[in-house]
């Protein structure tokens, strides 16, 4: 509990960081229970009402077929946010357990996992994206599998170095003085020392694969229409940027606050963990 409360007082130091923590909380309300924040559906066709700008009736206004733009960005943050961070965690746990091992035990392993990393490193995130996702097509599926890929190189150096250096400690020795097999000292006593080097690169990666995300969906390479997703909501609106210009607005500053929140807390935790 102490360990939990120096985290909030840090979270909470400054009006920055207080705010960026409140943003979270929010954004994890949403993503728990969006119906309970937009009841009205995010699918609703009412041509009759599109474009409308937005009223008490309809907070965000509504797009060309006239569905309500308060539903579709508040269902969009379940969609994006959490495509995004289970993205992020098949990522974080194939690049880090690469990494674990081939840091840890070295040579062939690190020769074998470092040129298949070295491969994927030599398409630009957003490239590699969007090469996979033309291939297989769009869905959600493909693009968590997209981002999972793109990430792995970074989970894996993060991994890698953090066994490096862990491998050397004199607990390592002690282990197998008293007889513990390399795979249980790794697992045992390396990992939860290069687990907190894996959830701070998560949270730092974070508003950057939200950016992809969001990139791919634009381009028509996200979650398949209708499905509410932030940044198929702004590809739709690009056509009517001068005339409904709330379709674009609304999406965008539900990106730019959470890709924010996240970069604060990410910078927060990285401050504490340098400090130890």
């Amino acid at each position: 509990m102490s360990r939990l409360a120096a985290l909030a007082r840090e979270l909470f130091a400054t009006p920055l960081q207080a705010l960026c923590a409140v943003l979270l909380a929010v954004f994890a309300v949403l993503i728990a229970v969006p119906g309970l924040i937009a009841p009205q559906s995010p699918y609703a066709i009412d041509v009759a009402r599109a474009l409308q700008p937005p009223s008490a009736e309809h907070w965000f206004g509504t797009d060309d077929v006239g569905r309500d733009l308060f539903a579709r960005t508040i269902h969009g943050a379940r969609i994006t946010l959490g495509l995004v961070a289970g993205a992020l965690l098949a990522s974080a746990a194939v690049g880090g357990l690469l990494g674990l091992v081939a840091g840890y035990y070295g040579r062939a392993a690190d020769l074998v996992f470092g040129r298949f990393v070295d491969m994927i490193l030599t398409f630009p995130p957003v490239i590699a994206g969007v090469v996979i996702t033309g291939v297989l097509g769009p869905g959600a599926r493909n693009l968590v599998l997209a981002l999972a890929v793109v990430y792995v190189p970074m989970f894996f150096r993060i991994a890698r170095s953090g066994a490096l250096a862990e491998r050397q400690r004199t607990y390592v020795e002690a282990a197998r003085s008293l007889g513990f097999g390399e795979a249980s000292i790794m697992l045992r006593q390396v990992l939860p020392n290069v687990l907190p080097l894996v959830l701070l690169q998560y949270v730092i990666l974070f508003p950057l694969a939200l950016q992809i995300e969001a990139a791919l969906g634009f381009l028509g390479l996200g979650v398949a229409p209708p499905t509410p997703d932030w940044g198929a909501i702004l590809e739709q609106g690009k056509n009517f940027i001068l005339t409904a210009w709330w379709m674009s607005l609304w999406p965008g500053l539900f990106l730019l606050a959470s890709a924010f929140a996240v970069m604060v807390l990410g910078r927060t935790l990285q401050q504490r963990f340098d400090r130890r």
